[in-house]
C-alpha cells in the first residue's frame, strides 16, 4: 500500500512537467509567472481530474460487482455509461445544453436499476452471461442515444462528449469529479451491508438490512460517479471492470480493504495510461479513451477465457 502509494505520488510529479507547454523545475523556481499559470490552470486540474476520475470509477465498479452479485459487472458492461449518454442527448434537446447533471443522473442511474433489477430475475446467472446481456443492453441505449442525436444534429456533440480527453481540462472545468471523495466516504461506510446484499436478498433480509434500501444506495453511487466521469472527462472502458478484479485477484473480497487500494490502483492506472497517450506521439496526444480500451479489452478478454475455463 505504501509502495504504491509512493510510486502514485513520483508518477504524479513527473507528469507535471510532461506536455508542450514550456515549464521547467527551473523556471518555477525563477518565478516565471507564464509557467506557474500553466501550472495551475491546466497541469494540477489535469492531474487531479485524471486521479479523481480513476479512483472514483474504479470504486463505482468494485460497488456495482457487489450490488449485482457478478464479478463481471462495472459500469462499462451494464448500460450506466450509455445511459448518462442517452440524458446528455435528452438534456441536449430538451434544455439546450448538455450540462444539465441531474437528467444525465437521472437516466444513469434508471439504467443501471434496470439492469440490476433484470438481472436478479434471470436464474442463470452464468459469470459471463451476466456481462453480455449488459453490454447488449449498452448497445440497445447507444443506439437510441445516437439515433436522437441524428434527428436533432447531435452527432458531433455526442461524440466528442463520449471520448475521453484530458488534454481539454483546465482549472473551472474539473470540480464536479471531486464528488469522488464523498461517494468513496459513503461506500466504505456501507461496505458491510453492499458486501452482504452482495451475497444475496435472502442472507442480507436475515441479517435483519433493508435490502432495496441498500440496493438503491449503491445504485446511486454507482450512477452519480459514472455521469460525473463520462460528463467531465468521457468513456475510460473497462476500467470500473478490471481494476476491483485484478483488486480481489490479489488483495482478496474484503470490500471495506479494497476500496482504498482499488482507488489508488484506479487513479494509479488511469495516470500511467494518460502519461503514455501524451509521450507516444508527442508533441500530440492520444485520447486516453483509445489507450484503455486497449489495455482494458485485453484484459476482459483473458478474464472471459480464463472464466470460460474454470466453468468448463
Amino acid at each position: 500500500m505504501k509502495k504504491l502509494l509512493f510510486l502514485l505520488v513520483i508518477l504524479s510529479l513527473g507528469s507535471i512537467f510532461i506536455g508542450v507547454g514550456n515549464m521547467s523545475v527551473s523556471r518555477l523556481f525563477q518565478g516565471d509567472s507564464l509557467a506557474w499559470e500553466l501550472l495551475w490552470t491546466s497541469r494540477i486540474p489535469r492531474l487531479l481530474a485524471v486521479l479523481l476520475s480513476g479512483a472514483g470509477l474504479s470504486i463505482a465498479g468494485l460497488i456495482m460487482q457487489q450490488v449485482s452479485q457478478n464479478r463481471f459487472a462495472a459500469p462499462s458492461t451494464s448500460g450506466t455509461i450509455e445511459c448518462a449518454m442517452l440524458g446528455y442527448v435528452v438534456s441536449l434537446v430538451v434544455f439546450g445544453d448538455g450540462d444539465n447533471l441531474w437528467v444525465i443522473f437521472a437516466f444513469a442511474m434508471a439504467g443501471t436499476l434496470l439492469f440490476v433489477h433484470f438481472i436478479h430475475r434471470i436464474q442463470f446467472k452464468n459469470a459471463i452471461f451476466v456481462p453480455l446481456i449488459g453490454i447488449i443492453f449498452g448497445n440497445v441505449v447507444s443506439s437510441a442515444a445516437t439515433f436522437l442525436a441524428y434527428q436533432f444534429d447531435a452527432v458531433q456533440n455526442l461524440m466528442g462528449w463520449t471520448v475521453a480527453n484530458f488534454a481539454n481540462i483546465l482549472e473551472g472545468d474539473y470540480e464536479l469529479l471531486y464528488i469522488a471523495l464523498p461517494i468513496s466516504i459513503v461506500g466504505y461506510a456501507f461496505s458491510k451491508r453492499i458486501s452482504a446484499v452482495g451475497m444475496g436478498k435472502e442472507f442480507a433480509m436475515n441479517l435483519g438490512l433493508n435490502y432495496q434500501h441498500i440496493l438503491i444506495i449503491g445504485v446511486c453511487l454507482v450512477s452519480i460517479m459514472s455521469a460525473s466521469v463520462v460528463m467531465i472527462v468521457g468513456q475510460l472502458p473497462f476500467l470500473g471492470l478490471i481494476i476491483p478484479n485484478l483488486v480481489s485477484a490479489f488483495y482478496g473480497d474484503n470490500m471495506r480493504r479494497n476500496i482504498p487500494i482499488s482507488a489508488l490502483w484506479g487513479a494509479l492506472t488511469v495516470l500511467m495510461c494518460d502519461v503514455v497517450g501524451r509521450l507516444i506521439i508527442f508533441p500530440h496526444e492520444m485520447p486516453i479513451s483509445m489507450i484503455i480500451s486497449i489495455l482494458g479489452g485485453s484484459v476482459f478478454v483473458v478474464m472471459i477465457l480464463r472464466g470460460q475455463h474454470r466453468a468448463g
